[in-house]
């Protein structure tokens, strides 16, 4: 692949791994903790969470990379803040890319957790409660086994989501070469100058294999874990 790729095209690749990678990981908790509240609890304000969980999915990338900017952007009220405090900078930087990635991959983690969640018969959970298991240890020796194929789709799916992300990250953090440019913005790059649709179409295609390679694992491995559950 070093071969086959130039050194811009690389960067990009390797940045789009790097980016998905942090994205997932640090919205993975998150993820689970909110499609558990949307499964299981009931308060005011339910509708409210489950309709800003998936506005990322409604409103144009665009909107949203520009509303991030607004409020993560070094004069935005987080922003600000974040880097007075802790001197983290987000905006056209590549923890910002992480920040975007995450928000518009958020979605589809948390659906597939939560239908997970919501196939779970609650009556088992009652049981362990009964014989004097907190909630925190019902979590984590029943909900946590049976859920386990969906938290795979779920990361699979948002990584997958991650690699392909653009308009959000492209409006918050730029498309700066080396440093926030990712393979879809690196894709657009090439598309705008003469001589550039060969690089851009090697890019496409390793788009292509993450995308189908992601679906492809994701069955697999939500179909062991079934399994493995299923067996025990």
């Amino acid at each position: 692949m070093m071969e086959w790729f130039g050194p811009e095209e690389w960067q990009a690749v390797a940045l789009s791994l790097k980016v998905s990678f942090w994205a997932v990981v640090l919205s993975l908790p998150f993820g689970v903790l909110t499609a558990y509240a949307l499964a299981r609890w009931h308060f005011r304000g339910h509708q409210l969470l489950n309709g800003l969980v998936h506005l990322p999915l409604i409103l144009p990338p665009v909107v949203t990379g520009y509303l991030l900017l607004l409020t993560f952007g070094r004069r935005g009220l987080v922003g600000a803040w974040l880097e007075e405090t802790f001197g983290l900078i987000l905006a056209f930087r590549w923890t910002g890319a992480v920040l975007a990635a995450a928000i518009m991959a958020f979605p589809l983690m948390v659906r597939a957790i939560r239908l997970a969640i919501e196939a779970v018969d609650p009556k088992l959970e009652q049981a362990a409660s009964t014989l004097g298991a907190s909630r925190l240890s019902v979590f984590a020796t029943v909900t946590l086994p049976l859920i386990l194929p969906g938290i795979i789709t779920g990361v699979v799916l948002a990584f997958a989501k991650a690699m392909g992300e653009f308009g959000a990250t492209i409006t918050f953090v730029s498309n700066i070469p080396g440093q926030t440019q990712t393979l879809p913005s690196a894709i657009y790059t090439f598309l705008q100058v003469p001589g550039g649709e060969g690089p851009a179409l090697r890019l496409v295609i390793v788009s292509v294999i993450v995308a189908m390679g992601a679906l492809v694992a994701s069955e697999l491995l939500a179909r062991r874990a079934r399994n493995r559950v299923s067996g025990s």
